[in-house]
């Protein structure tokens, strides 16, 4: 796997006024060498498809070719255990101000050992806090 995958990103390729060249190359990075999510990643994604559709910013044709489209990609769901959700994603959210769901790919991405993309700016900061290189920064 070449990096940790936020939903910030994947979302990004979802909605063609978010989605900038720099999001558009790293999904053609993720399409030749695959990503990791943590558990929680199929949820805000599909989750930010619905809000999407609910608000009007996606039809149902749209949605269904991004799922299809994210559903193709070689993407691993990190199998994380419940303990080290208890202690090392608590711990690192709360070091860092992060909601759980954030702390769980910064998590992954310093156990991995692997870039993280994302595009959330606390993320982001958090990352350079803790040494973890960055495969896409927030603009």
């Amino acid at each position: 796997m070449s990096i940790v995958l936020d939903a910030s990103v994947s979302l990004a390729w979802c909605f063609e006024d978010e989605s900038v060249d720099s999001t558009r190359d790293l999904a053609d990075t993720v399409i030749r060498n695959g990503a990791v999510v943590p558990p929680i990643w199929p949820f805000e994604v599909t989750n930010g498809v619905l809000a999407g559709r609910r608000r009007g910013r996606l039809n149902d044709d749209q949605a269904s070719r991004f799922i299809d489209f994210v559903s193709d990609l070689q993407i691993e769901i990190d199998d994380i255990s419940i303990l080290q959700t208890f202690v090392d994603v608590i711990a690192t959210a709360a070091n860092h101000g992060l909601t759980t769901y954030d702390a769980s790919y910064l998590e992954l991405a310093k156990r991995r050992r692997l870039p993280l993309a994302t595009l959330d700016k606390r993320l982001v900061q958090a990352a350079r806090q803790s040494g973890i290189e960055l495969a896409l920064e927030a603009t």
